[in-house]
């Protein structure tokens, strides 16, 4: 026997034997058996060689490699990947985040159900629960600010079989106690799905908080390079199971192969590129932080952040995201003008590319901004979007490009 303090041996075909950085380079890869390719190269067929007796073939199985649609070998490799990084039992793959966050909602609701959902959400989430699921299926549905456990609590009703948040919400960055609303949906019976778009691996995962699912738009940090769309669910294998029998393989929405090849090879770096999104941040929030010319900077990583003390107990204190939102003092015009100023950072909606990115949104804003708080809604605000510059350069732009603003 091995001495205690010997840690399981490492094992490639064992991603649980792996350290992170271990799992980003080897889970889910395939070496190719035709040519002896080490990395899992690009399988582009729409259908795949049937058994010799196809007649007991289960046509909707997501498992077997017959027809793209349910499953593929890129796909199946990818979802393999993302289950080890996240420690879920299995992953779906679909073509976009949103297919992803629909995936859950078409599949574990139906019509008469109630769900609550946090007031800040993206806005595909808000006008799915807002209009399209009301109107088309009768889904009922309360918007919640899911910082306020009280106002979760109440807004639980007997029929009530969803709780959805963001870790971070997208834009405002307000954090989501992933135990807590766990608790409070297994008290009810209901369950949690999460959006951890925000929070990719290493930094948090929400399955070990206790939520029923996981979402990532693997657009973003995941994939990194800002050249693929794809969306992601983990959870148990009874509850993905099931969902890729209802979305995935009888509604479609499957992602490319082409895409589940781009994101896997991105996601080898994800460990590198998160540290170094995070560190990043933090600098450029402090930075803003102390300019008067700046009317607020939102990131969970500041202390005068409102959870700041739950993002550090919640994410580890490792780090708190790659992405803010801030104004500066005025009306519009000069918002536009800053970033009309800026030379580095790219004017460009999306967020977890190599390349910073910044989106001027108004003061209107988009579905549910009434629900922001109120330095939103009087500035509107700037969604800042940390690359992998160095950090040095982007503070540069950033004062320059105020400089340039306020004369």
């Amino acid at each position: 026997m091995p001495p205690a303090s010997i840690q399981q041996r490492p094992d490639k075909d064992q991603p649980a034997s792996l350290a992170f950085c271990s799992q980003a380079v080897h889970a889910g890869n395939v070496i190719d058996t035709t040519t002896g390719a080490i990395r899992t190269p690009i399988v582009m067929a729409n259908s795949y060689r049937l058994p010799d007796d196809p007649s007991a073939l289960d046509w909707s199985d997501s498992q077997t490699l017959f027809y793209n649609r349910n499953s593929g070998h890129n796909q199946l490799c990818l979802e393999r990947k993302l289950a080890a990084m996240e420690r879920g039992e299995e992953a779906a793959v679909f073509s976009t985040g949103v297919a992803a966050l629909h995936a859950i909602f078409f599949t574990f609701l139906k019509s008469g159900d109630h769900v609550v959902v946090s007031d800040v959400t993206y806005e595909a989430v808000w006008r799915l629960f807002s209009d399209l699921l009301p109107a088309r299926y009768g889904i009922e549905a309360t918007f919640v600010d899911v910082s306020d456990l009280t106002a979760v609590r109440e807004a639980v009703r007997p029929n009530t079989k969803l709780i959805h948040a963001e870790t971070i919400a997208n834009p405002t960055t307000k954090v989501a106690d992933v135990r807590a609303l766990a608790a409070i949906a297994r008290d009810a019976g209901a369950m949690l799905s999460i959006d951890a778009t925000f929070t990719p691996p290493p930094m948090f995962r929400g399955l070990e908080h206790d939520a029923d699912f996981v979402v990532h738009a693997l657009t973003k940090y995941i994939n990194g390079h800002g050249d693929a769309m794809g969306g992601a669910v983990i959870g148990r294998a009874e509850l993905i199971r099931r969902l890729k029998a209802d979305a995935l393989v009888d509604v479609g929405g499957s992602i490319s192969p082409f895409n589940a090849w781009l994101i896997m090879r991105g996601s080898v770096t994800l460990p590198l590129r998160l540290a170094q999104h995070m560190s990043t941040a933090r600098k450029v929030a402090e930075f803003l932080d102390k300019d008067s010319r700046i009317a607020f900077v939102a990131f969970p990583g500041l202390a005068s952040h409102s959870q700041h003390e739950l993002a550090s107990r919640q994410f580890g204190g490792a780090g708190y995201g790659g992405v803010m939102a801030f104004a500066v003092k005025g009306e519009p015009d000069r918002q536009n003008r800053f970033v009309a100023n800026l030379r580095l950072i790219t004017s460009a909606v999306s967020l977890g590319h190599d390349e910073s990115l910044i989106v001027h949104v108004g003061k209107a804003g988009r579905g549910g901004s009434e629900c922001y708080p109120d330095v939103f809604r009087e500035y509107g605000h700037l969604r800042l979007s940390i690359g992998l510059e160095d950090p040095a350069d982007l503070i540069a732009d950033i004062e320059a490009a105020l400089g340039d603003t306020f004369g």
